[in-house]
């Protein structure tokens, strides 16, 4: 758990003694936390400063949840309101959620479920109060908590201040432009253009020209000289992608480029000095392509002076939530629509997809459920329906249970009734895919393809509530 600094947790609750424990369970964990009666919250917060409350936790409120979480976020948009009830329902809980509450949870509750939503809420309440950071280099927009990201995010920064030619590898939609571009941002060249160019996106025969530019009368249609992207990216950065689909041919003469810093426009034999930081990304690993025998090997060794990987997203399944919300913040305040979360089984379907398209797909799918959102939350019936289907039947429970758990050969007492006899299989299928996603509540609710509530009263009901034999 990381919080910023400032970040004020206000617990409102008519009880002292259970504002006094929930506001000691969150010290202990490190949270910034202040506690009060819940008699009158708008003024609660103004007092402890509506600018610095972060998250208001809700219990033993005297009005209706819902009217009350409406309030704080009609007041004070900044604030992320969550529910703690000693008695839930569900008309209840539609109410809280609809009104923009983060969460809304029903005594007992565990340590891990409040400090999960808690951290949700401190997660949702940077995504509103966040300045815009578009332009300013300080990768603000970075979203993700994996470690392999925040390795990628180190790289990104040591690299930026030198000239260093830096090669990134990664599948379609994981964020290579937006790492270029930062790096650009970062960079003693950030006031000088930032080129980019698809090398796949071209036919061969124009991406000659395209790079290294054309002379008047250097082939049909070419009425003009034309400057080629290495000489507009002079001063600044090119951002080669997709350079695993340079030809042959083009392969030669960019290695010329990286080695004497000089092109030829087609047409032309003058060479032209370029001085441009060059930044390269190939969906597909090049050290393949360079023992097929369609990469170049002088090539190759060329440019992986700094290399960075990026994983995809389904290797990164934590960051699909703050990512998600990341998006809804941005989409949210451009098409001008007040949607604010995601209900727990939006999320659970967000998190079990396969996502072929990475982060891009995300982003449009994030896009396309702010725009279809009927409320504040977005729910499943905002979502593509694809989004539930799972990519192969061996994707989910087989791996997670185990080939045990879907044996049919286990005893079945005739005495017993039909229920009694389904929850057999059911309880080891349980405990195997708990075992295979190391007890993790969430994770092992998104492998079964069911929600985490569902989930945890299936663990009671088998009395699987804590590590068994």
């Amino acid at each position: 758990m990381t919080q910023e600094q400032g970040q004020l947790i206000l617990v409102l609750d008519s009880d002292q003694a259970v504002a006094k424990a929930t506001c000691g369970r969150l010290q202990g964990q490190g949270y910034r936390v202040a506690h009060a009666g819940a008699a009158d919250p708008l003024s609660q917060i103004r007092s402890h400063g509506s600018l610095e409350v972060a998250v208001v936790v809700l219990g033993g409120l005297m009005a209706p949840a819902g009217t009350i979480a409406g309030q704080i976020v009609q007041k004070y948009p900044g604030v992320v309101p969550l529910v703690l009830s000693p008695f839930g329902t569900v008309e209840e809980a539609v109410s809280v959620m609809q009104q923009g509450a983060c969460d809304y949870l029903v005594h007992p509750v565990s340590d891990g479920q409040l400090f999960s939503s808690v951290d949700r809420a401190l997660t949702r309440n940077r995504l509103l109060t966040r300045a815009d950071t578009k332009g300013q280099g300080d990768y603000g927009s970075m979203v993700g908590s994996d470690p392999r990201m925040h390795r990628v995010f180190e790289v990104a920064r040591a690299v930026a201040d030198a000239p260093t030619t830096v090669l990134m590898t990664g599948e379609s939609g994981t964020g290579k432009t937006m790492i270029a571009r930062a790096i650009h941002e970062q960079s003693p060249r950030s006031d000088s253009p930032f080129v980019e160019i698809s090398c796949g996106s071209i036919p061969e025969t124009l991406l000659e020209s395209e790079l290294f530019g054309h002379v008047k009368g250097a082939f049909t249609g070419a009425h003009a000289d034309k400057q080629g992207k290495f000489q507009a990216a002079c001063g600044g950065t090119i951002f080669l992608d997709e350079i695993n689909s340079a030809p042959p041919s083009m392969q030669l003469k960019l290695l010329r480029v990286l080695q004497e810093r000089v092109v030829e426009p087609v047409g032309s034999n003058t060479p032209v000095e370029v001085d441009a930081r060059i930044i390269l990304a190939t969906n597909q690993p090049l050290e393949e392509l360079v023992s097929e025998g369609s990469f170049r090997q002088d090539l190759y060794y060329r440019v992986k002076v700094i290399d960075i990987t990026l994983p995809s997203l389904r290797e990164r399944v934590e960051d699909i939530i703050p990512l998600s919300e990341h998006f809804l913040g941005r989409k949210a305040e451009v098409l001008g629509r007040r949607v604010i979360g995601f209900d727990e089984e939006a999320c659970d379907i967000l998190r079990g997809y396969h996502w072929p398209g990475n982060v891009r797909e995300l982003e449009n799918v994030i896009e396309r459920a702010v725009v279809l959102a009927s409320g504040v939350i977005i729910s499943p019936a905002d979502l593509p329906e694809h989004l539930g289907q799972r990519v192969s039947p061996g994707s989910g429970l087989a791996q997670c249970a185990g080939a045990d758990a879907w044996s049919p050969s286990f005893a079945v007492d005739p005495s017993m009734t039909l229920r009694e006899a389904l929850e057999t299989p059911e309880r080891k299928i349980i405990l195997g895919a708990l075992d295979a996603n190391d007890w993790n509540r969430q994770e092992t609710a998104t492998s079964l393809d069911i929600n985490r509530t569902t989930l945890y009263k299936k663990m009671k009901r088998y009395g699987l509530d804590r590590r068994v034999a």
